[in-house]
């Protein structure tokens, strides 16, 4: 994946359309909350042998959504000025040590409650 081609198409989009004025961090996220949601709409009744063996339009679909939730975190990212690779392997180094794999192993439990258990 080559973000900076990613992020200059974005922004070239944003600019031919005027629409940067409305491209605040707000107004991003609640629009990122809208992506998220249209993708929870195609799993929300299926159960888990469906959503993992979705019909090719659904496929389609879902790939849509995630383009477009992809599409939003990245302009958020472009606007706060965060690396957004640098994020996320800081973030999951933090996990790494919030998760360890002596008490996290096949579990599913949130870290504070995996803990407990030791």
């Amino acid at each position: 994946m080559n973000i900076e081609k990613i992020k200059q198409r974005i922004q070239k989009f944003s600019n031919d359309r005027n629409w940067e004025s409305f491209h605040n961090p707000k107004n991003l996220v609640m629009a990122l909350n809208g992506e998220v949601g249209e993708l929870n709409e195609i799993f929300q009744w299926l159960n888990f042998e469906e959503s993992m063996n979705l019909p090719e339009d659904v496929k389609k679909h879902t790939k849509e959504e995630v383009a477009d939730i992809a599409i939003y975190l990245i302009r958020i990212c472009m606007k706060l000025d965060i690396d957004l690779e640098d994020a996320i392997l800081n973030k999951m180094t933090k996990n790494e040590a919030k998760y360890p794999v002596e008490t996290s192993f096949g579990g599913s439990k949130k870290y504070s409650k995996s803990r407990e258990n030791r």
